[in-house]
């Protein structure tokens, strides 16, 4: 066989690279590359270097010949396979293809199984794992379309959009997995962090194929009229998403503050030099799901936080932004676990409350609304939040303002004393809590608005979900640590799940003994 013909000892098993070294510095001497500037001279050797790297792979596969078992190869259920027949297939790397050689062994009514494939850790399909972690790479910045574009231009290979689809769904496969194995990590990891054990979610829109949008969401597009033929006019863009949700859990340092440190226009000016500084969140993992219910992710979210304090030490606090259906999703679930979390209203959320209320009463662009918002945050934070809410009811009252003008007043008034219970600022600051959903906001931000929601985007429900996994992995620091864990799984369910045992070990490719018990099929 020449796979093995090539690995005798008196040849040299990487000629053909030596070749292309040769000519590759020989084009270097040339006249005509001795007067390229050194932009030239890059893409000269990014081209013509990556032939060399290829090449390199392939003599190096090629000597490692056709992996002859040592031992018998004995499938999953026992049948032993007898006959082997050389076969080749090709492999899609960063630097270009090759063909792998390699010995397949079968018997009747079973399956081939390759050992060189188990060793190697081939994928099932063409393309290489250097290749799919490159398109992860690119998938989660930019489009598919972007994301081949630079794959062609920066590697020796293509992946067409739709591959890229396929590989996305591949490398996000082991997302829940990984994650219930770090338990051990993620308890070593908490007990060195805060003492505050952080959770927060929240939900942001998709636009979705109208075959992937839940079912009430599709059912009210389909029974949408267009006003033009040309684009959507406002409000038309209504029953097009799909929600995804978003969790974060982090742990944080206690950061004692006063209601005046917030509100500082009302106070003395701040020497920033002397200010303490603020926590940073630690260990922090963000993460979404469009294809899961809101119920779901919000589980993940607990059960993420419980892998990091499982004996509940840590003060846990859950920040909120007042979304009923979330809030009591969270309050069950806690009460599942036989928790109970400080749940935290956002004070962001409150201001822009106020901010409204504050335009209705004073009127906007006036530096007395500045002054109004100000003093009722500052009472909020003192938590005077249902004094705040009885006094610019009255106000308005005293006013005799019709309904309509008073509509910013009643909704910031009614908010107020609805969640007045996760108001209690005063105490959170104390205890050197977060009161904002800062986190959750940003995660928000980018792991959705900049990739899902770029001009024309629309996404079927297995690409968005992959996507969002992997831009989770990457935005929580876990890329690198994951692929190398999808790796060990790939190589689990592709190769050593078909084998009884192990897969037995291949033959050194200059020892290759005679098997007689095997029939070599030509």
């Amino acid at each position: 066989m020449q796979s093995q013909a090539r690995t005798t000892a008196d040849e040299n098993p990487f000629a053909a690279s030596e070749r292309v070294f040769a000519e590759l510095t020989d084009r270097l001497a040339k006249r005509e590359t001795l007067v390229m500037t050194h932009g030239d001279l890059e893409r000269l050797l990014d081209r013509d270097g990556r032939e060399l790297l290829r090449q390199l792979l392939q003599d190096h596969l090629d000597l490692r010949g056709p992996g002859e078992a040592r031992s018998d190869v004995v499938g999953a259920r026992g049948v032993r396979r007898t006959q082997a027949r050389l076969r080749e297939r090709q492999l899609k790397t960063i630097f270009g293809t090759v063909v792998v050689s390699r010995l397949g062994y079968s018997v009747r009514d079973a399956e081939a199984l390759f050992p060189k494939d188990a060793e190697l850790n081939l994928p099932l399909d063409l393309y290489s794992h250097g290749v799919r972690r490159r398109a992860a790479d690119e998938i989660v910045k930019t489009s598919f379309e972007q994301a081949a574009a630079s794959i062609e231009s920066t590697t020796g290979t293509t992946v067409p959009k739709r591959q890229l689809e396929e590989l996305a769904a591949r490398a996000s496969s082991d997302f829940d997995a990984f994650y219930e194995a770090r338990s051990a990590q993620s308890v070593r990891d908490a007990n060195k962090s805060g003492e505050i054990l952080a959770m927060s979610t929240d939900a942001k829109g998709i636009v979705m194929r109208p075959e992937d949008l839940r079912e009430a969401t599709r059912k009210a597009a389909m029974d949408r009229t267009h006003k033009m033929s040309k684009r959507l006019s406002r409000g038309e863009k209504r029953n097009c998403k799909r929600m995804a949700q978003v969790a974060a859990v982090f742990t944080i340092a206690p950061f004692i503050r006063k209601p005046e440190d917030i509100v500082t226009d009302l106070g003395p000016p701040i020497d920033r030099a002397e200010a303490p500084v603020r926590p940073r969140p630690e260990n922090k993992r963000v993460w979404a799901s469009v294809a899961k219910p809101p119920k779901n992710v919000i589980d993940e979210m607990f059960e993420e936080a419980l892998r990091r304090d499982p004996a509940r030490k840590k003060q846990w606090v859950a920040l909120v932004d007042g979304n009923p259906t979330q809030l009591r999703l969270i309050k069950k679930t806690a009460r599942r676990h036989g928790l109970e979390p400080t749940i935290i209203l956002d004070v962001i959320h409150v201001l822009e409350y106020l901010w409204k209320a504050g335009f209705a009463l004073q009127g906007e662009g006036s530096p007395r609304t500045q002054r109004w918002v100000s003093e009722r945050l500052l009472e909020i934070l003192r938590g005077n939040s249902s004094g705040v809410a009885s006094g610019m009811r009255r106000s308005a009252t005293l006013r005799r303002m019709k309904a309509a003008d008073r509509a910013g007043i009643d909704n910031c008034a009614d908010y107020l004393l609805k969640y007045r219970r996760y108001l209690r600022y005063d105490q959170y600051l104390a205890a050197g809590m977060p009161i904002a959903t800062g986190v959750i906001e940003g995660a928000c931000r980018h792991l959705i608005k900049d990739r899902m929601d770029i001009t024309g985007a629309c996404w079927g429900l297995e690409g968005a979900e992959a996507v969002l996994k992997l831009r989770s992995l990457r935005s929580s620091g876990d890329l690198d640590v994951y692929w190398t864990f999808h790796e060990r799984a790939e190589l689990r369910r592709n190769h050593l799940d078909l084998y009884k045992g192990a897969p037995p070990a291949t033959v050194s490719p200059l020892k290759l003994p005679n098997r007689s018990h095997l029939q070599l099929v030509k």
